[in-house]
């Protein structure tokens, strides 16, 4: 008589609702919330806009009178012949086209320069709820607030803070206390008030202490 053999049943245990939960802490730790990112503000550029335009208008204004009056049975204008003949027999390497060449390259390259960055390095991006929100705070307003927090720190006598692209630089004067604490006291400070100032792009900070000898 042979036995029925009945295949092993694997059974799976319903997942519980504590695990579900650490699950979804799991997988929010390793992907944070990213914020909106907020985009550097753009220069009008008025200012080269204005002299490009001018510049262009008066050459093409003086050209096309030129034009007209000769069109018209008048002699060419002396400026004009003497222009031509000297571009007609100067060679390629003299001095003078030489300069006049590296000048127009390097107002082209100072055009193309303004077109591509944004420009308003004055201007320090600061994070917002929404990317259709726009916010800026002036880079010498965020330096004085920074040193004014650098000077609440216990010790220090004098401070100078410099905000750069992705750096800022403090530099205090000790008066008082060893510069180690007082440099650690900075750090945390200047850390705090950043903090505030809700940055876009916070950058990173670089603290130097010395004596004051005086």
């Amino acid at each position: 008589m042979e036995r029925d053999q009945n295949p092993t049943v694997k059974t799976e245990r319903p997942t519980t609702a504590d695990e579900v939960t650490s699950g979804r802490a799991e997988t929010a730790k390793q992907t944070p919330p990213q914020g909106p990112r907020t985009p550097r503000p753009w220069s009008a550029r008025r200012i080269p806009a204005a002299l490009t335009a001018l510049l262009i208008g008066a050459a093409a204004g003086t050209l096309l009178v030129e034009v007209v009056r000769v069109r018209a049975g008048q002699d060419a204008a002396a400026w004009r012949t003497r222009v031509a003949d000297e571009l007609a027999t100067r060679p390629l390497d003299d001095t003078w086209i030489q300069a006049g060449a590296a000048v127009a390259a390097a107002l082209g390259l100072w055009l193309v320069i303004l077109g591509l960055t944004p420009g308003l390095r004055h201007k320090l991006p600061l994070k917002t709820p929404d990317a259709q929100i726009h916010a800026v705070l002036d880079r010498g307003a965020a330096e004085l607030m920074l040193r004014d927090a650098a000077m609440r720190v216990p010790g220090v006598s004098a401070a100078k803070v410099r905000i750069h692209r992705n750096r800022v630089a403090a530099r205090a004067e000790v008066r008082f206390r060893t510069p180690a604490d007082v440099k650690a006291d900075l750090v945390v400070a200047l850390r705090a008030e950043l903090d505030r100032l809700a940055l876009a792009r916070p950058p990173h900070l670089a603290v130097r202490v010395r004596p004051n000898r005086k």
